[in-house]
């Protein structure tokens, strides 16, 4: 009982130098059509959810956002898009803004709450399903991150967008979802299962 805080430490640790990885490196990146780089860092967020706990998970979700948040704002991967998450950039007269701080935040926050309540809730109703409550929540955590992205770009900077992009707005919100946010979810889902069902024998060993 006393080791458990620091085994607990130690894969919280483990899993945020992988969420590190992922987001200052090209490892973490998918290749991607939309305005917006499709990415791998919402993965350890994930895993942190479903092995950890909820709470983990929002926390590891709080430490993807800040990383995000030095990457946007120092060594962008998108120039043209960074306003969106960080107050820093602009895009003509579209600056970045309070609201860009809460798109790059509150998103990754929300996976690991999202990834983590479901899980909880799914395991309780389908105890014997580990693969489909695994695969599920990580389905809706991935895509808690991207409906919060894009709603959040909808509601802080949409009048501005509107204004430049007009009708290919909804053009542009849904070609990312398409080329983005879809491919991130299915990758979340097979990795997420890969790694928890595996993971979840060995620490249940453990205890």
């Amino acid at each position: 009982m006393k080791n458990k805080p620091i085994l607990f430490l130690v894969q919280f640790s483990i899993l945020v130098a992988i969420e590190a990885l992922f987001c200052f490196t090209p490892l973490g990146s998918l290749p991607a059509l939309g305005p917006i780089v499709a990415t791998l860092a919402m993965i350890p967020v994930i895993i942190t959810a479903l092995l950890l706990g909820t709470k983990a998970g929002t926390a590891m979700g709080a430490i993807a956002g800040l990383f995000s948040f030095v990457v946007w704002t120092f060594m962008p991967p998108t120039p043209l898009a960074a306003f969106v998450f960080t107050p820093f950039y602009s895009l003509g007269e579209i600056h970045g803004n309070l609201g860009s701080v809460l798109i790059c935040f509150v998103p990754r926050i929300l996976v690991g709450a999202v990834a983590g309540s479901t899980y909880k809730a799914l395991s309780k109703a389908f105890p014997a399903k580990n693969i489909l409550c695994y695969s599920l929540s990580a389905l809706l955590g991935s895509f808690a991150n991207t409906f919060g992205v894009m709603g959040g770009i909808w509601l802080f900077f949409g009048t501005q967008y509107a204004s430049i992009a007009g009708q290919a707005m909804i053009l542009i919100v849904g070609t990312t979802i398409l080329t983005s946010g879809i491919p991130e979810a299915i990758v979340s889902a097979i990795a997420a299962s890969a790694v928890c069902k595996g993971m979840k024998i060995v620490m249940n060993r453990n205890h």
